[in-house]
Order: C-alpha cells, then structure tokens, then sequence
C-alpha cells in the first residue's frame, strides 16, 4: 500500500525491533527468527479510525437499532450512565483484542464516556494492555453525572500517561463544537475528533472557517447531510473525514449512505471506520466491503437513471486504501503506520491465502478486500511484536476476560434493570437517564 515502495510478489521483509528494516525479494539476515509465510498475502495492518471501544461488552445488544436516537438509547441514556472505571477497562480490553484478532493493528479510540480521570486511566491501561497502537480521545459523557475533570483532565494525561509520541498509545481529544474544550486540546498538542453530521452542525462551518478554528488537527467523523459549499469548506481547511459505511446505513444518518464518494468529489481522501459493536461486528473486512458495494450500487442507480455525472465504480485498491493508509493520515499517524515501508514501524498482518475460502487467490487485493474474513488472520505483529501467531491470539487469559465480561454485564445490567432477551426484535427496554 506504499506506491513508492510498490508490491512483491514473493520476498522477504526484515524487522528490527518495532520498525520495517528492509523489504527485498530476497534478505539475507543471519540469526533472524523465521516467520514462514509462504502462500500468505503480507500487508499493513488495517487503521480503524473511529471506535468507541468503551462499548466492548454492550457488543449487539441493539442489533436492530433503526435510529441514531435508539442507539443513544440503549448505550449513551441509559448502561453508560452506570460505568465504572473496571467497566470502561473490560469494555476496551475486549474491543482492542477482537481489533487485534481481525487483523486491525491501529485503532482511534473515541472514549465519549470519560466519567472520572479513573475512567480515562482505566481504558489507557486497557490499551496498553491489549498491546493495540491507539491514539486515546476522552470525552465528555452524553448523560448522567460525571467528575466535570474535563477538559482540565487533558493536561494530566498528556503529562503523566501519554507523555511521548512513539508509545504504542498515543493521545487525541473528542468534543463537539465548543470554544473552550477545542482550545484547550490545542493547547496540549492534541487533534479533535468530532462526530459530525446534519444540517445544523453543517451551518457552524463558515463561522469556524471565518475564524481559523479549523484545519488538519480536526478529524470529524461520519460528515453526513452536509451541501457541497459545505464539503469545499472541509478540503480548504484540510480536516480530516472518516466514514463510517455500516453505521450511517443502521442508525438512518442523513441520506442514510455514507459519504465516500462525496469527499472523492471534494478532493478529500475519506477512512472509513467502524464506529460501534453495539448493533453489528467489528471487523474491517464487513466494513470494506459494505463501503464498496454501497458506492457501487449508488454510482450504478444513477446511471441507470440517465446520470451523466455519475462516478466511476471504485476498485478494491481505493477501499484498502481507506482502511489501511488513509485510516493512518487521518490519525496522524501516516508517518508511523498504514503502509509497508523501511523505517516505519512494523504494523503487519499475514493472511492465509492457501485457505480453503481463499484459494485460489488470483488477485491478492481482491482477495483481501472481497473474500478475507478474521478467521484468515494468521499474523498480527504491533510495533514489532507478535500478538497473533497461527490464528491465535498471544497472551490471552481468555477465561479471566470472560469472568471480568460477565461480572460487568450483570452490574450494568442491574443499574438500568434490564433483563436479557436473546431474540428480541425491539431496542432494550431500561431506564433512561
């Protein structure tokens, strides 16, 4: 995905420590530990650049979720409301493992439930311990009390957890439109993540551009029901957009599609992410190929329709694109990830192609974005360090997160008093705060 660097059919790659040393048809490295790859496809590991991974043990509890505002609903309103800090830890926890195992080596945690600094600290430490590259984002809680620490909490973190830009965990802030919490991130050096959508948000950019408040540290999230005035405003500022293909389409956002191919239109290179678990899974390839079909389909229907501006069918290597080097750029972290190149850090994923769903494989992008699924994941390798091997996670105590799972879920739960119904069809019924 380095069109500098281009593609190997066969060859070898060489890591030193947490970095790419050398790409090659042939290294010789002697006293190198030997990973056999042979019919595997080798390639960066996916950038999901917007989750909300406090949300990991809530995983489908609304699956069919018909609006934004049943969504919020059953997360923000009413189980958010009764986190802990140990919640917030296992709700990480469990969402950077399963993005690890599905071969997503680089995640945006937009942590919109920072109810204490204890709450911040807690999903760092699940970060960390997952061993996820992750750029954190606390943010205000929607509902329910919460310390006010912030954002007078954002100078802490930085300073004592999150001190230097080559950990694995890196530091971002999450905040709507707000004067004083965007000043206060650029105070500290960090990028403001954004949910961004509908007309009303749309209208506050031209007074934020007559202003000079945007510009690349913004990253906005989903973009929405915004006119085309609206979109060249984006581009002039350099603000980073990131699409989320199967959450606009689930909670009826707008047009209800997302908006890849606007920011094509406008000159801007989109990610696309995953958002939520709370209604569907969390792997990159479903979102890949939800974002490719749904360009397809929308492109075609206007031809079909008599469209002579309709845009051209988008290939399997833009929708990589998206997930690996654009997710990167958009989290600022392009000159670390996203891409297989010598000197950047080695953020890799090894997929089996010798699979019976994947063979044969005749166009390895094609392959990837197409056909290849989390149970084709051999290899997962973070900043030099192998945290899946074989189709295994490393190091996972899986019993104690299960027990740690359960033990939230049941006090979460019993705080909105909501009682589990494995087939229901209706949103959750809880209390509402």
């Amino acid at each position: 995905m380095d069109k500098e660097v281009g593609n190997l059919t066969r060859g070898d790659l060489l890591i030193e420590g947490d970095r790419i040393a050398a790409m090659a048809p042939s290294i010789d490295a002697d006293g190198a530990e030997i990973i056999d790859a042979t019919d595997m496809i080798v390639m960066p590991g996916f950038v999901d650049s917007h989750r909300h991974a406090w949300e990991g043990q809530l995983r489908r509890i609304d699956p069919n979720s018909p609006t934004l505002m049943d969504y919020l609903r059953s997360t923000h309103f009413s189980f958010a409301t009764h986190y802990r800090p140990e919640d917030m830890y296992v709700g990480n926890l469990i969402t950077a493992l399963g993005a690890i195992d599905s071969g997503i080596t680089t995640m945006v945690d937009n942590s919109h439930n920072a109810r204490s600094p204890a709450h911040s600290d807690a999903s760092v430490d699940a970060l960390e311990d997952a061993g996820i590259r992750a750029v954190y984002a606390p943010g205000k809680p929607l509902a329910g009390e919460w310390a006010q620490h912030w954002p007078q909490d954002l100078g802490r973190l930085k300073r004592e957890r999150l001190d230097s830009d080559d950990r694995l965990v890196t530091m971002a802030m999450m905040s709507q439109w707000d004067r004083e919490t965007w000043a206060a991130a650029r105070a500290v050096g960090l990028r403001i993540i954004t949910e961004f959508l509908g007309e009303d948000m749309g209208k506050l950019l031209p007074g934020l551009q007559e202003e000079g408040l945007l510009g690349p540290d913004n990253i906005f999230n989903h973009c929405t029901g915004l006119s085309d005035e609206q979109w060249e405003i984006l581009r002039e500022a350099g603000v980073n957009v990131d699409v989320c293909p199967r959450s606009d389409a689930q909670y009826g956002l707008e047009e209800g599609l997302c908006v890849y191919q606007r920011a094509i239109d406008h000159g801007i290179a989109p990610a696309i992410s995953i958002d939520v678990e709370a209604s569907y899974g969390g792997d990159m390839f479903a979102e890949m190929r939800a974002a490719y079909f749904m360009q397809r389909a929308h492109a075609q229907n206007r031809r079909f329709k008599g469209d002579e501006t309709a845009p051209a069918a988008v290939s399997v290597r833009s929708i990589l694109e998206t997930a690996t080097i654009n997710g990167a750029r958009v989290a600022g972290l392009d000159a670390k990830t996203g891409s297989l190149r010598p000197g950047k850090k080695a953020d890799i994923v090894l997929i089996r192609a010798d699979d019976l769903n994947l063979y044969p494989s005749n166009n390895a992008i094609g392959t990837i974005v197409h056909a290849a699924e989390r149970s084709n994941v051999d290899t997962v390798i973070v900043g030099g360090r192998v945290r899946k091997s074989g189709g295994k996670l490393l190091g996972l105590d899986f019993p104690a997160l299960k027990q740690a799972t359960e033990a939230s879920r049941a006090h979460l739960f019993a705080g909105v008093g909501y009682v589990p119904d494995l087939f229901a069809d209706a949103s959750p019924k809880v209390a509402q705060a």
